[in-house]
């Protein structure tokens, strides 16, 4: 009897919902409908309602609407901004990213420029991660760098062509997380040539990371990976710089025994 009541109770609450649901959806097109009527102050009204309220999806709806009724209206330049930022909170990355380019592109003296190039760094330092990324702490370097390279470049232009703009200070923080984040993946890089004992490509790797990006905490580890490829393929004296820069600037890294170890043999 127990497990009757309860199949009865699924049902009727999977009732209620598809009912809920309907009774959205046809509200939802009678609004669309009266939309068609709308004035133009009164859709962005809705529009900016919409966004404020961090209803995106409806937002979009309605920002696209008045971009296709009002194209060139007084609020033509706004609504395309704001359109970018409801593509980007429901994830429709490239059309937010396209978003952007055309603001740029059709507004270039707009004093609020700097936001749509900033916004186009958020959506690349956003684009690839997934649910399980964004509420466990994984290892971001591990993933495909192109976004995250993409985003650190969208950041330079912004610092490049706006330096006094308010977004700097947040794009100069994700910059500083990205650089990082890029070495550590190079590093990840020369480890796999390591294993697979493409000695001469490991260094080359590991050598880039020094380069590229000094000063980030995957430089100990590109010190370790050169010392021990160097070795490997009989170069003593570049395996000896490598492992006397890596001595000097970090003396208690657990890596200096691992290199040891590979002098011995």
């Amino acid at each position: 009897m127990t497990d009757i009541c309860k199949f009865m109770s699924i049902r009727v609450l999977l009732l209620v919902l598809l009912l809920t649901s309907s009774a959205c959806s046809f509200f939802g097109k009678e609004e669309n409908e009266s939309a068609k009527n709308w004035t133009v102050d009164r859709l962005y009204n809705e529009a900016k309602g919409a966004l404020e309220s961090g209803y995106y999806s409806k937002a979009v709806e309605y920002y696209e609407f008045l971009e296709t009724r009002f194209p060139f209206g007084v609020y033509g330049q706004q609504s395309l901004l704001d359109l970018a930022y409801a593509y980007y909170k429901t994830e429709n990355y490239d059309s937010a990213l396209s978003a952007c380019d055309r603001f740029v592109r059709l507004y270039p003296q707009n004093p609020h420029v700097d936001y749509a190039y900033y916004l186009r760094g958020l959506v690349n330092f956003n684009r690839g991660k997934g649910l399980t990324e964004r509420f466990l702490p994984l290892d971001t370097s591990q993933r495909d760098p192109s976004s995250g390279l993409q985003a650190f470049r969208d950041f330079s232009e912004l610092a490049r062509k706006y330096p006094d703009s308010e977004y700097i200070p947040d794009a100069e923080k994700r910059m500083v997380y990205l650089r990082n984040i890029l070495a550590q993946h190079e590093v990840h890089v020369a480890n796999y040539y390591m294993t697979r004992g493409a000695y001469v490509a490991a260094a080359n790797r590991a050598r880039y990371v020094i380069e590229t990006y000094p000063r980030t905490p995957a430089v100990p580890d590109a010190l370790v990976l050169m010392a021990k490829a160097y070795k490997v393929l009989e170069m003593y004296d570049l395996s000896g710089d490598a492992l006397r820069v890596l001595e000097l600037n970090y003396p208690n890294h657990p890596g200096l025994n691992e290199v040891e170890d590979i002098l011995v043999r």
